[in-house]
């Protein structure tokens, strides 16, 4: 399959990683249904100021709801789940909002695809869903360790999805980005909290346990390898990791920024942006070799290099007025 041409529905196509996919979609071709979550401004979060957005069909609605999700299913070739409650620290704080959206969402998608015989349904997984790694780098085989009601809640909505295909055929394909940067991304991440602290002026910059390890891509390789996936006959059916197969830590991240802007401020530890002890996922490093055997995918973006235009962009004011530097972002 490819993907030009086709008929596409990608939800939470008004967040992070959403946003930039359906533009991605569009350049590749595709004819892109939005879904945004509904809400009384009429808001398209990041779609808004999207110079794509004309070219897309775009549609307010929740994937908690079953009527809607078939209702945006129909005439649909490929279907991006991406719509997902996603901050860990929130989950600690509403477990219940998780299972709604990631798992009860996941349901409603697969529900709508099959009635509505769609021909690919991308299931968009995490790197949360295995924990702490066991051993490195961690291909597709890791156990799964629910450390938050977060990952739990992925953990889920990805098996669920599964049974779909086990079941009733439907041509699923867990897709399972690690972790995610790039213009756009929420503060509740790591580094737009180091980036939007910086660039307000802050005296000091609050972090929590800067220890752990992560495979960092930029969000233009994960859409890549998405729609590289989507266009793959052989990955139905199977669990896919996405990522650079490269191991950093956020302490290293902190530098690497510090020294891009150019920054000598001071970290100061704060237990309240620390996770509970059991639940920190200490290491995460992909094993891409599945992804590159299926697809030839490639990450074509290196940690430095993203950092930079990830930097540009926050520090472009009528962007960083989209953030509160001076405040914890759960």
């Amino acid at each position: 399959m490819k993907i030009e041409g086709e008929k596409v529905l990608v939800t939470g196509a008004d967040g992070f990683i959403g946003s930039h996919l359906a533009e991605g979609l569009i350049k590749a071709g595709a004819d892109v249904r939005a879904l945004v979550l509904y809400n009384s401004m009429g808001s398209w979060g990041w779609l808004e100021k999207s110079e794509y957005v004309k070219d897309m069909e775009i549609v307010a609605g929740d994937v908690r709801d079953p009527h809607c999700c078939n209702n945006i299913a129909k005439d649909i070739d490929v279907i991006f789940n991406l719509a997902a409650l996603i901050a860990i620290p929130y989950s600690y704080t509403a477990p219940n909002s998780y299972v709604d959206t990631n798992i009860i969402g996941a349901l409603n998608i697969c529900q709508a695809a099959r009635t509505n015989s769609v021909s690919r349904v991308l299931q968009i997984s995490t790197s949360e869903v295995y924990g702490t790694a066991q051993y490195v780098p961690i291909n597709e085989k890791h156990p799964l360790q629910p450390q938050s009601p977060y990952s739990a809640s992925k953990i889920g909505s990805d098996a669920l999805a599964m049974s779909f295909y086990n079941s009733f055929a439907l041509p699923v394909i867990i897709a399972r980005p690690f972790n995610t940067y790039g213009p756009r991304q929420s503060a509740r991440a790591i580094i737009p909290t180091i980036i939007t602290q910086i660039a307000t002026g802050q005296s000091e910059l609050k972090l929590g346990n800067t220890s752990p390890t992560r495979d960092m891509s930029y969000v233009s390789d994960t859409c890549r390898g998405l729609i590289m996936l989507a266009e793959c006959e052989r990955a139905v059916g199977k669990t896919v990791n996405i990522g650079s197969n490269f191991e950093i830590s956020i302490g290293e991240i902190v530098s690497k920024i510090k020294h891009l802007m150019n920054s000598d401020i001071d970290i100061l530890s704060d237990e309240e942006r620390i996770r509970p002890p059991i639940s920190e996922v200490e290491r995460l490093w992909c094993d891409n070799s599945l992804v590159r055997e299926l697809t030839g995918f490639e990450p074509r973006c290196d940690i430095d290099a993203g950092l930079k235009k990830t930097i540009d962009w926050f520090s472009d004011n009528d962007n960083l007025a989209y953030y509160k530097g001076d405040i914890y972002n759960v």
